[in-house]
Formats: C-alpha cells, structure tokens, sequence
C-alpha cells in the first residue's frame, strides 16, 4: 500500500471543505426560512392587534366585547398551528438536507474502506488472512449498526411529521368547532 500523494491530500481536503460549505449554507437556508417566518408572524400578530384594539375601543357594551374576545380565540390558535406546522417544516426540510450529505458521506467511507480492505488482502500473505477476516467482520458489523441507525433516525422524524400533522388536524378541527357553537 503506497501512502498518499500530495494532489490525494489536497483533493480530499477540498472535498470536505465543499461539504462543509454545502452544510453551511443549508444552514444559513433553514435559519433565513425561519426569519422569515417570524418577520411574518410578527407583523400579521401587529395588525390584527391594532385591528382588535380598534375593535375593542369601538364596543359598545360588555356582551360585544366579550363576543369579540370569543371570537379571537379560534384565530389565536389556528395561527398557532400554522405556524407550529411551518417551523416543523423548516426543521424537517434542513435536517433532510444534512441527513442527505451524511448518508452520502457514509456511503463514500464505506467504499473507501472496502477498497482498503481490498488493496489489504492483495497485498498481504496467507497469514494474515484472519486478521483480514476480523477487519472484514468488524466493518460489516459497523456497517449494519450504522445502517440501523440511519432507519431508525428517518423512522423518527417520520413519525414525528405524522404526530405534528395528526396533532394540528385535529385542534383545527375542534377550533373550528368551536366556533361552530
């Protein structure tokens, strides 16, 4: 096995370096998403509390304030999920992005230490065959734990989706029930 070249080094190292600055950016993507997320939510909650306000000094007696107080209700918490649903979205979409580079990553090391694995059991005498054997075993063990762990994570955030949706159906639902009555 010959050791590394200069241009392998170099390669490697630019390699990475665009990797981190792909991840920094999908960063900076998510957290500007979620700027403006809250740019939004913070100027649609200002209107409607001038609106409200408005509203409130116009009422006339006690029963219109406090129908106009029901009425704000359902609003506040459909508002609520919406934007619950919308940070959930960024979250997802940006952990997507950075489980997308790991797998890739994962992928391309494993290759790499096949090929090594490879390159070691032509390069090496019959003696060392099972310690060839034990490396070749321990990687595929690594492999299948690290594989479990990649299912698990994508189960994870899957069901969460699932949970957070189920969840804003269903106060939606009742929200608009409530008004309803």
């Amino acid at each position: 096995m010959t050791p590394w070249s200069a241009e392998q080094i170099t390669a490697v190292q630019q390699a990475n370096l665009a990797i981190m600055f792909g991840l920094t950016n999908k960063a900076l993507e998510g957290f500007e998403r979620l700027i403006q997320l809250n740019l939004q939510a913070m100027k649609s909650t200002l209107a409607e509390t001038r609106e409200t306000a408005q509203k409130a000094l116009g009422a006339e007696n006690q029963q219109e304030f406090q129908a106009l107080q029901a009425s704000m209700l359902p609003q506040i918490g459909e508002k609520a999920l919406s934007y619950q649903r919308q940070l959930v979205e960024i979250g997802t979409a940006t952990q997507t992005e950075f489980a997308k580079v790991a797998e890739a990553q994962y992928e391309a090391h494993n290759r790499r230490m096949q090929e090594l694995i490879d390159n070691l059991a032509n390069s090496t005498s019959a003696d060392s065959e099972t310690a060839l054997g034990a490396l070749t075993s321990v990687m595929t063990a690594t492999n299948k734990f690290c594989e479990a762990m990649f299912q698990t994570t994508k189960q994870a955030v899957e069901v969460a989706e699932q949970n957070v949706s189920a969840a804003s159906n269903t106060a939606s639902k009742a929200a608009k029930q409530a008004v309803e009555h």
